[in-house]
């Protein structure tokens, strides 16, 4: 897991392991979007926040990262619960905020690092879970060439009590184009 956690780069957009001197940028740029805290398992949202990392420091098998985008954290992304004995990881965890999504290429430059990455370290299966109603999120995994492999009926209560159906994921190394140089 400690191969996992790294600083990654493509351009201008930039993954840092998660720090205490990311945690005020990264609750403010979870602030930028109110609404779509709905559909996330958690809110990082006012209160929520101090909440949400207590948990986050509680969870030894998640490696977080803070999303920079020309210099400016404007999210997080996560490996979560990886497994080196059956090569696999979910990448998930993912928030960022509107100003560095669509035409930036944010989402799908960190995504590309974190499959490169995971693979060069002996991962051979990356797992995305997504919420039934996050069609943005579901979209965006396909477009990154995943399979969708099932549903997860009501397997999930999110902080509003709303039992979500979770959509299953999968990409597999030999699925996967070589690194880009």
């Amino acid at each position: 897991m400690s191969l996992l956690r790294t600083v990654l780069t493509e351009g201008d957009v930039r993954l840092e392991p998660l720090e205490p001197h990311h945690i005020e940028p990264l609750r403010a740029a979870c602030a930028r979007d109110a609404d779509i805290w709905e559909i996330y398992p958690f809110s990082m949202l006012g209160e929520h926040f101090e909440t949400a990392m207590e948990q986050f420091h509680g969870t030894t098998d998640w490696v977080r990262f803070a999303v920079m985008h020309h210099g400016e954290l404007v999210g997080m992304t996560c490996y979560i619960h990886p497994d080196e004995r059956n090569h696999t990881v979910e990448i998930g965890g993912t928030y960022i905020q509107p100003s560095a999504r669509g035409p930036a290429g944010v989402n799908t430059s960190m995504k590309r690092l974190m499959i490169d990455h995971a693979f060069a370290c002996g991962y051979t299966r990356i797992e995305f879970r997504v919420d039934a109603r996050n069609l943005r999120s579901r979209a965006a995994v396909l477009k990154l060439g995943a399979t969708h492999e099932g549903i997860l009926r009501k397997n999930r209560i999110t902080w509003t009590g709303h039992i979500r159906d979770t959509y299953v994921f999968g990409l597999l190394k030999d699925e996967w184009p070589s690194p880009r140089g």
